[in-house]
């Protein structure tokens, strides 16, 4: 008599299927990023990402309280700041938003890791994430001005510092000048692989962060290309990345999963906003069920091999587990 294979028995009932499911996702696993603007009592909803607001520091605050009330462990800061010029001067002035909202945030809830973006396009006139020769982006000029960024957010009391910026030898910059300074506790979670892409419209309004002029594909990555993304994250590493991000994460869950087969680090997905607001759009139209699809995105990019996700969904997602 032969055997009939039944894998149906393991899906039978809710608890029989707690028991046998390979990939968990939780809170612990989720960064939720804030948009700081100055000024106080600050909350606008930003349009092209509807449930999330841009707030002045003493905002942040209540919504960094809110994020590690319900178990996240940490935020990703963005700034919009009070003024912009050609070398994103204001990027690293302590009197910034994200500087004031990092300080803040850590004296009110020091237990929350504070992860700070560290680029120059939204504080450039131009909207390019480095110093200008022409119209292109000078790599070697720029990484000083990133690294004076990243001590800046050190000293606020930042916990990780993030570059997004893609110029080459960044990571290097910054841990020379963090750990000159006597900052080599703080962290730098990498944008190892991070692609000119068209899924993150809705961040550029969000950030007012959008080139003047030309785009960024020269110097972010080719969508087509996997086998470089693998020598963008090696690079990152030898420089001294103890985290590395794959962003955007839907439409390249392939290169996450490349990435935490080559590498022993921590490997982090982005959520980008463009996959965030087509959710979004979709559930106003009643066209999807939006708890459903956030949690099984969500655990497709921890199937795919994130260890962390960072993405818009996470107040929402964290109701919903």
């Amino acid at each position: 008599m032969s055997i009939i294979h039944r894998p149906r028995r393991l899906r039978t009932t809710a608890g029989v299927r707690s028991m046998v499911r390979e990939t968990v996702l939780t809170a612990a696993n989720l960064v939720y990023p804030l948009f700081v603007v100055p000024g106080t009592k600050v909350k606008k909803e930003i349009s092209s990402l509807p449930g999330n607001f841009h707030l002045s520091p003493d905002m942040a605050v209540e919504a960094a309280r809110e994020t590690f009330a319900a178990g996240i462990p940490a935020v990703l800061v963005f700034g919009l700041p009070e003024y912009k010029d050609e070398r994103g001067a204001s990027a690293w002035d302590m009197k910034s938003p994200v500087q004031q909202a990092v300080l803040a945030i850590k004296q009110a809830v020091p237990e929350l890791v504070v992860i700070t973006d560290v680029c120059l396009c939204q504080y450039t006139t131009h909207g390019h994430c480095g110093l200008l020769n022409g119209h292109k982006v000078d790599n070697d000029p720029t990484l000083p001005l990133l690294a004076e960024v990243a001590l800046s957010h050190a000293k606020a009391g930042a916990d990780m510092v993030a570059p997004s910026d893609m110029m080459d030898g960044r990571v290097a910059a910054m841990r020379k000048v963090l750990d000159h300074n006597g900052f080599s506790d703080v962290s730098i979670m990498s944008y190892a692989a991070k692609y000119a892409s068209a899924y993150y419209g809705p961040f550029r309004d969000a950030a007012d962060s959008a080139p003047q002029f030309g785009d960024r594909r020269a110097y972010q990555m080719d969508p087509a290309n996997s086998r470089e993304a693998l020598k963008e994250v090696a690079l990152d590493i030898e420089e001294g990345a103890d985290i590395v991000i794959v962003k955007p994460a839907l439409a390249y869950l392939d290169i996450v999963r490349q990435v935490k087969d080559e590498f022993l680090l921590p490997v982090a997905a982005y959520n980008v906003s463009g996959e965030y607001a087509m959710v979004k759009a979709a559930a106003a139209q009643g066209l999807i069920d939006e708890q459903r699809l956030v949690i099984e995105t969500l655990t497709g990019m921890r199937r795919a091999g994130a260890d962390i996700i960072i993405t818009y969904h996470a107040l929402d997602a964290v109701k919903w587990l």
